[in-house]
C-alpha cells in the first residue's frame, strides 16, 4: 500500500535526477532552520556558559544539574546509575521518574566538562528547533510532499509556538526530533513501504532514544501514532489487513530492540528503588482553553498587548501555553482539509490533527474525549496541553501536502503569480507563528568561595546547604551544576515519592526539605515573642538532622546576616569563612 499518489512515484532514476536537482534547495532550507534556531536563540548565545531562558528557572537549573550528572558518569567511563544519592541525600531520586535528559545529556558531556552545562543546554536547545523542524521535513519529503511546502511545514513544527514555549524550561519537550521520524517508521511498517524488518529495527532504536530523552513525550507521540494508523487503516482497510503478517513482524522487531536497549531503565523506573504512581501534578490543571488556539502571547512577533496580558495572566504560565496557531493558520487548514479531503494523506493528517487538538483541551467535562481516556495507565502522567506539540506537526502535515497538492494542479500556463498565490498565502498565516528572540537573563553566580570551602571541609562531605535547596530556592543544584561541589546534595528540585509512593514534587514526605527550608525563617521571625513555638522547631531541627545526619552546614551569607544569626543560634559560631560562604563543622 502506498500513501504517495501516483502523480509523484516515478522511477528511481527519475527520483535520483531530482534529488540532484533540489539537493542545493535542501541544502538551503536545512542552512535556513539552522539560522533561525540561532536567532530565536540569539540572546542565550551572547554568553552561553552563564545566561538562560527567562521564565522558569527551577527547571533551566533542574536540567543544568541533569547535564552535569551525565557528564561526571561518563568522565568516570560509566553510563549515568537511574537512581543516585548525588541529590536528596541520603533516599536519593530515581532518574526515569525524572525529566532526566539521559540521552542528550551523555552526547553533550565533553561540552558540559569544558564549558558548562548551560552551554550544553543552549546547544541543545538551538539543535531542538532546527533538528525538529529537519526531521519533519525530510519525513514529509518522504511521502511526497513537495521541497518548499514541505520545507513550510518543517517551519511550522520546528518553530510553532508549542515548542519554542516548551523551550523556556523544558528541554524534554521541546527536543521534538525523535517523533516525526518514529511515526515515519511504524507508517512504514504499517503500509508496507520497505523490509518490515529493518523498518521495525529503526524504529526500536528511535524509540529507545526517545525513552532516553523525554519519555512523555514518547507517548504523546504514540498517542499521534496509533491516530493516524488509524486514519490510513480507515481508508485503506484491505490493504492493511492484507499486511498484517509484515507489520507483525515489523513491530515485534521494534519491540525487541527497543527492549534490549531500555528495558533493564524501564525495570528499574516500575519496579526497581523508589518507584511511584500518579501524577505529581493536577494534570486538568495543564489544558489548552479555546482562546489559547487563537489568542497570541508576547513573544511572537504579531501580538497586541492585550493578548499579552492575557496569556502572561493564565494560571499554568508561558511555558505551557502550547496551542496558539491564530486565526488565519486555522482557517487554512480547515479549508485545506475540506477541499483535498479525497487525498488520503491530507485527510489523514487532517483528522490526527482534529483528535489531537481536542484531547489538548484535557478532560474536566464527560463531552471532552479524554475524560474517558486520562485514567488509563501511562495516559494518566500526560499533561494535556502537551498534545498540541505533536498536533502542530501534524498540521504542519496537512499544510505541507494540501499545499503541494494546490501547486501541482495550478494551470501549466498561467502566470507565475497566480501558480504560487497558495504558497503565498501559507507564508502569510505562518507570519502571525513568527516567534521573538528568547528573553534570556543571567544564572545564579557561583559564591565567592564556594569550591575552597568544600576544598577544606574535606573529600565528598555530607554538607547540608541553607536554604534547603527546593523549588523557591534551586540555586545550591545549580552551584552543583557549575562546580561538581558537593557530591552529594541534601533536597532538592525533584519528583519523587511520598510516603504511599504518590508522585510528587521536593519529595516533602521523606527527606523534609520544605520543612527544614521553612525552619530557619521561622526561628528568626518567633525566637523573640513567641517563646511557646521555639520548642516545635528545635523538635523538628533535631529530625531533620537525625534523618540527614549532616557533617557540615554551608551557608551563602554574610556575618551578622539574619541566616548567620539563625545557624549561630542552633550550632555555635561557624567553623570558617571563605568569601560569601560561612561553614559548621558538626
Amino acid at each position: 500500500m502506498s500513501l504517495v499518489p501516483s502523480a509523484v512515484e516515478s522511477s528511481p532514476v527519475a527520483e535520483r535526477s531530482r534529488d540532484r536537482a533540489g539537493s542545493g534547495a535542501r541544502w538551503l532550507i536545512l542552512g535556513l532552520y539552522l539560522l533561525g534556531a540561532l536567532a530565536l536563540t540569539s540572546r542565550l548565545w551572547v554568553d552561553p556558559a552563564s545566561r538562560a531562558q527567562v521564565g522558569d528557572p527551577e527547571d533551566v537549573d533542574l536540567f543544568a544539574w541533569f547535564m552535569r550528572y551525565c557528564a561526571e558518569a561518563v568522565v568516570h567511563g560509566h553510563v549515568p546509575a537511574l537512581v543516585t544519592t548525588a541529590l536528596n541525600w541520603p533516599r536519593g531520586i530515581n532518574l526515569m521518574w525524572n525529566t532526566s535528559f539521559l540521552l542528550p545529556g551523555m552526547l553533550l558531556s565533553p561540552v558540559t566538562l569544558l564549558l558548562g552545562p548551560q552551554v550544553s543546554l543552549t546547544i541543545a536547545l538551538t539543535l531542538g528547533f532546527a533538528g525538529s523542524a529537519a526531521s519533519l521535513f525530510w519525513v514529509l519529503r518522504q511521502w511526497g510532499a513537495s521541497t518548499w511546502p514541505a520545507a513550510l511545514g518543517g517551519a511550522l513544527y520546528g518553530f510553532s509556538p508549542a515548542l519554542v514555549d516548551s523551550g523556556i524550561g523544558h528541554y524534554h519537550m521541546q527536543f521534538a526530533v525523535f517523533p516525526p521520524l518514529i511515526i515515519h517508521a511504524a507508517l512504514r511498517i504499517v503500509t508496507g513501504r520497505g523490509s518490515a524488518v529493518r523498518n521495525g529495527l529503526w524504529l526500536g532504536l528511535l524509540t529507545a532514544a526517545q525513552v532516553f530523552t523525554g519519555e512523555e513525550l514518547l507517548t504523546l507521540t504514540a498517542v499521534a501514532g496509533l491516530l493516524l494508523v488509524v486514519a490510513v487503516a480507515a481508508s485503506r482497510p484491505r490493504a492493511v489487513v492484507h499486511g498484517l503478517r509484515g507489520t507483525a513482524s515489523g513491530l515485534a522487531t521494534a519491540a525487541v530492540v527497543s527492549l534490549a536497549i531500555s528495558g533493564y531503565a524501564l525495570w528499574i523506573q516500575f519496579h526497581g528503588p523508589l518507584t511511584e504512581h500518579g501524577s505529581p501534578w493536577i494534570t486538568n490543571d495543564f489544558t489548552s482553553s479555546a482562546a489559547s488556539f487563537v489568542t497570541p502571547a508576547g513573544n511572537l512577533l504579531l501580538h497586541t498587548p492585550a493578548s499579552a496580558a492575557a496569556v502572561a495572566g493564565g494560571s499554568s504560565g508561558l511555558p505551557e501555553y502550547l496551542a496558539y496557531l491564530g486565526w488565519p493558520l486555522l482557517f487554512v487548514l480547515v479549508a485545506a482539509a475540506i477541499w483535498f479531503w479525497r487525498d488520503v494523506r491530507v485527510r489523514a493528517t487532517a483528522v490526527t490533527w482534529a483528535v489531537l487538538e481536542i484531547f489538548s483541551l484535557g478532560g474536566n467535562s464527560s463531552f471532552l474525549p479524554w475524560h474517558w481516556l486520562q485514567g488509563l495507565p501511562v495516559l494518566s502522567q500526560i499533561l494535556p496541553d502537551r498534545f498540541a506539540i505533536v498536533a502542530d506537526g501534524a498540521a504542519a502535515a496537512v499544510l505541507a501536502f494540501s499545499l503541494g497538492l494546490a501547486l501541482s494542479t495550478a494551470p501549466e500556463g498561467a502566470a507565475r503569480a497566480r501558480r504560487n498565490w497558495p504558497l503565498a498565502v501559507a507564508a502569510l498565516a505562518l507570519l502571525f507563528l513568527i516567534p521573538l528572540p528568547m528573553r534570556a537573563g543571567p544564572t545564579a553566580p557561583v559564591p565567592a568561595g564556594w569550591q575552597a570551602a568544600f576544598a577544606r571541609l574535606g573529600p565528598d562531605p555530607r554538607v547540608l546547604v541553607v536554604p534547603v535547596p527546593y523549588s523557591q530556592f534551586p540555586e545550591a543544584m545549580r552551584w552543583q551544576a557549575d562546580t561538581g561541589e558537593p557530591r552529594s546534595l541534601m533536597g532538592g528540585w525533584f519528583v519523587g515519592p511520598d510516603q504511599a509512593g504518590q508522585a510528587t514534587p521536593e519529595y516533602y514526605g521523606s527527606s523534609n526539605s520544605y520543612f527544614v527550608a521553612q525552619a530557619a525563617s521561622y526561628l528568626d521571625s518567633l525566637w523573640i515573642g513567641v517563646p511557646k513555638y521555639r520548642g516545635i522547631i528545635h523538635t523538628q531541627i533535631n529530625l531533620m538532622l537525625g534523618y540527614w545526619r549532616p557533617t557540615a552546614i554551608v551557608a551563602v551569607t554574610s556575618p551578622h546576616s539574619r541566616l548567620d544569626r539563625v545557624l549561630t543560634r542552633l550550632f555555635g559560631r561557624p567553623a570558617f569563612r571563605v568569601q560569601q560562604v560561612l561553614a559548621w563543622r558538626l
